[in-house]
């Protein structure tokens, strides 16, 4: 068929025959040829046949003038589409600040999970002028290390009505201390540890057929007995301090982690912080109704002057504290199929625990006995510098120095 004195026709059975098995730079070299052989008229009539654009044609016709690329390659150094990265600057950093308060993680794995849609976040990007969709939102949350969160794990538990308003509330706080260049602390208790030779999951290189023998059952060593792990993760500086407790995981042992954590590492990096922003679970040692964790933070706000910013997460919400995926899945991760045969091996294997990110442990034995079951009266209580904040004071508190503290010593 012509179409003037257009071959339609044979530019059809041509493509029908070629166009198939050959590259993208082959069929638009293609195209074009067939363009220049049909003179007036043939760009509409090729771009209908072949469903190439007129642009991609018109590239195909300066192509055919050009200097011939290297054998194998099909585009010009810098051609074909962009990747979002590079075309928007700011785009990694605004979706970094959209999905971080709503982001969790396993303490067993280095993973992090989005519990928001991609919808959302999508549309969370495009309010900040970004141009981006779901599907883009989708390929891009893998390249930086998260997941969506399956079902069974989203659900931890009691599901207070201001849960998210916490979690935007404790973000907003620790963004805006950083920003002053203060310090930002997570802080919790990792679990007890087996002291001995005993079967830690995991595996770990050794010689083919020479497997590493433990201990059949996990009764407890009486004189070796466990230790108690006390993590404080500086999120700004991707560092973490581990106190390794030999007695129990109470308040006291706590507070004096956080004060080791000071003395070890904190002052060095922060010389000229005037206050300290710690964030914690709800439960356990650094709970919100331990009254004993308060007046220990009260005297450590006393010894250093620091103004304390207490924020616990909301009940059922552990796995989003960032200690959790930041820090202690990464020291399982360097001790799985390793039995931790004495104390100085949890100490020094805490302390050889590193990321490709740059994540730096130090840690050291904490021997203090600490007593359990210390109350707390309601005249000590009253005692306290201590001051609720407007949004959930049982949740979010700052504690004062009582006094300037005594330098002189």
């Amino acid at each position: 068929m012509r179409v003037g004195m257009i071959d339609t026709q044979g530019i059809r059975q041509r493509w029908e025959l070629v166009g198939s098995k050959l590259d993208e730079r082959g069929r638009r070299v293609f195209a074009a040829g067939e363009v220049r052989a049909a003179g007036w008229g043939g760009l509409e009539a090729v771009s209908q046949i072949t469903g190439l654009a007129r642009s991609t044609i018109g590239r195909g016709q300066k192509e055919l003038d050009a200097v011939p690329l290297p054998k194998g390659q099909v585009r010009r150094k810098g051609g074909g589409r962009q990747h979002l990265r590079s075309r928007d600057a700011t785009l990694i950093e605004d979706l970094r600040s959209v999905i971080e308060p709503a982001t969790l993680g396993d303490p067993m794995r280095p993973l992090l999970w989005v519990s928001k849609s991609h919808d959302k976040v999508a549309f969370a990007l495009q309010k900040k002028g970004h141009e981006i969709s779901a599907s883009s939102v989708k390929r891009l949350l893998p390249a930086l290390g998260y997941s969506r969160q399956s079902n069974r794990k989203a659900d931890e538990g009691s599901k207070h009505p201001d849960r998210n308003g916490q979690f935007e509330h404790i973000n907003a706080k620790a963004i805006a201390a950083q920003a002053a260049g203060q310090p930002v602390i997570s802080v919790d208790t990792k679990k007890k540890e087996l002291i001995g030779n005993y079967k830690n999951g995991g595996t770990d290189y050794r010689r083919k057929g020479d497997p590493r023998r433990v201990k059949v059952h996990d009764f407890e060593d009486k004189e070796l007995g466990k230790v108690v792990p006390y993590g404080v993760y500086d999120v700004g500086a991707n560092a973490g301090w581990v106190s390794v407790g030999v007695t129990s995981d109470t308040a006291q042992f706590a507070v004096a982690s956080i004060r080791r954590w000071l003395d070890a590492m904190g002052r060095e990096r922060y010389p000229k912080a005037r206050e300290l922003t710690i964030t914690a679970d709800g439960g356990g040692s650094n709970g919100t109704r331990v009254r004993l964790w308060k007046v220990e933070l009260q005297k450590l706000a006393d010894e250093t002057g620091l103004v304390l910013h207490i924020h616990h997460y909301p009940p059922g919400t552990s796995k989003w504290n960032k200690i959790e995926h930041r820090l202690f899945c990464h020291i399982t991760q360097t001790w799985r199929g390793r039995p931790l045969v004495d104390r100085l091996a949890v100490v020094e294997l805490i302390a050889a625990t590193t990321t490709k990110a740059g994540l730096k442990v130090e840690s050291a034995l904490d021997t203090t006995t600490y007593q359990k079951g210390i109350k707390v009266s309601d005249a000590e209580m009253k005692t306290l510098n201590i001051q609720g904040d407007a949004f959930h004071p049982e949740w979010n508190y700052t504690i004062r120095p009582r006094s300037a503290p005594d330098r002189s010593a």
